[in-house]
């Protein structure tokens, strides 16, 4: 019979300590029981499904990958983890492949009980009778609401027969996001492979760029590159936009054929056991960079050099973004784009025309990660353990007054950037971030192709 290749490799002990980490935050707040679902199936035409992809609070706790899956925790003197998943079937892994089933799951995963799926609506009001706090995740999802809605009304609905539901019904997210936004050695180990196997993938997309060549072609690279090393997917739709394309944030249809003289902007990362990586890469596709080109790269570089610089223990959220801003800005000025003085281009932000986002977000599980940027109404602090984005950028369209060598050049260079004791620490190191190394990349895979 087929079996999992995970099931002698999977380390269960992170997981099991993030459970008991969240039962014993539950129990300093009042105690109760936590319900948290997986993600589920979607149908993507007639009888196909899309490809499926765990909830990540819910892996987070658990590490269990299979789709209909519900874990279920209850604090207290006595703590208690139950994982609801598919009863084990011999038949329907003739069609679907391997099914852990409660037994071998509770013993795998490090459960106390577990019990098949279809139990679940059955067991959960007696499981939540006498706690105190419900603890789930209202308004995720309609259909889940409901669902933890007809149990808790169960339990109402026996109060006369001894039945007691929870006083208080409170997000399990915010609880989540609270630790998951500081990543252990077990995440930090998995993110990192993930910043090598996504920056060698860039490396290949460089080597792989010529003029004539379509942007889905280098997309094709970074895909192949990212499986080849044992990601299971990109952690998000990549971006291969050259020329105008580079000047769309969120461009993804990468449908054009490339020209020499033009910039390509890759925003990709493969996701990894879980775990997101980002990074964004422009260089020109002809493998030279033009001298436009080369000064707004370089102010991007030194806009991101300077953000990086901001990262320490203690600092701010928002002083990497206050750092690169003010590099941008000053370029801008330098480059005729912008008129005025520093201060009241800061001031009245006129730079974000050129540069209209922020200059990071939290990576994890999610590529845009759990966690508040603001605690209390001031900016978090940042702390060792935290990782985020590092990503600047300048992005200049055609208009009066804008020179005309200029015209869609679109810049971003993004790193993941882990915070650490004594400063920060790119773990996307492999992808090639210097001018000079951009275009050796290039060269060398040019004079090999000859």
């Amino acid at each position: 019979m087929n079996t999992p290749l995970d099931r002698s490799t999977l380390d269960v002990a992170p997981f099991r300590a993030r459970r008991e980490r969240l039962l014993a935050r539950m129990n300093a707040l009042g105690g109760g029981v936590a319900v948290v679902p997986t993600a589920p199936e979607y149908a993507r035409n007639r009888d196909t499904n899309y490809p499926f992809r765990y909830d990540s609070y819910f892996h987070y706790l658990t590490g269990f990958g299979e789709p209909e899956a519900v874990v279920v925790l209850i604090a207290g003197d006595s703590p208690k983890s139950i994982l609801f998943c598919r009863e084990k079937s011999e038949e329907r892994e003739i069609w679907e492949g391997y099914r852990y089933g409660p037994d071998a799951a509770r013993e795998h995963f490090g459960f106390d009980e577990a019990w098949t799926i279809g139990e679940l609506d059955q067991r959960l009001p007696d499981l939540m009778s006498g706690q105190p706090v419900l603890w789930c995740s209202l308004g995720h999802n309609g259909d889940w609401d409901a669902r933890v809605m007809r149990a808790l009304n169960t339990v109402r609905a026996n109060a006369r027969a001894g039945a007691i539901p929870p006083h208080a019904i409170r997000d399990v997210r915010a609880e989540l996001d609270e630790m998951r936004i500081l990543k252990d050695a077990a995440e930090i180990a998995i993110m990192r492979r993930a910043g090598d196997i996504s920056g060698e993938a860039h490396r290949r997309a460089m080597a792989a760029t010529r003029p004539g060549r379509f942007e889905y072609e280098i997309e094709a690279e970074l895909i192949h590159a990212f499986r080849r090393a044992g990601s299971q997917a990109p952690a998000y739709p990549s971006i291969v936009a050259s020329g105008a394309n580079a000047c769309v944030l969120h461009y993804v249809e990468n449908d054009r054929q490339m020209r020499d003289g033009e910039l390509l902007l890759i925003d990709a990362g493969c996701e990894l056991d879980g775990y997101a990586s980002d990074i964004t890469r422009s260089f020109p596709v002809n493998g030279r960079f033009s001298g436009p080109q080369r000064d707004i790269y370089e102010l991007v570089l030194a806009a991101q050099t300077a953000a990086k610089a901001a990262i320490r223990p203690g600092a701010h959220w928002n002083m990497p973004h206050d750092a690169a801003v003010a590099v941008l800005a000053q370029g801008m000025l330098d480059l005729k784009l912008l008129s005025g003085s520093l201060a009241e281009v800061l001031e009245q932000g006129h730079y974000r025309r050129f540069y209209m986002h922020r200059t990071g977000h939290w990576l994890g599980r999610d590529v845009h990660d759990a966690g508040e940027y603001k605690l209390d109404g001031q900016w978090r602090p940042l702390a060792p353990g935290m990782v985020l984005t590092v990503e600047p950028g300048c992005y200049i369209r055609p208009a009066e007054g804008v020179p005309e060598a200029f015209w869609n050049i679109g810049v971003r260079i993004e790193d993941d950037a882990l915070v650490t004791e004594d400063g920060c620490e790119y773990i996307t190191e492999a992808a090639p971030r210097s001018v000079a190394d951009i275009e050796d990349v290039m060269r060398e895979a040019a004079d090999g192709a000859a």
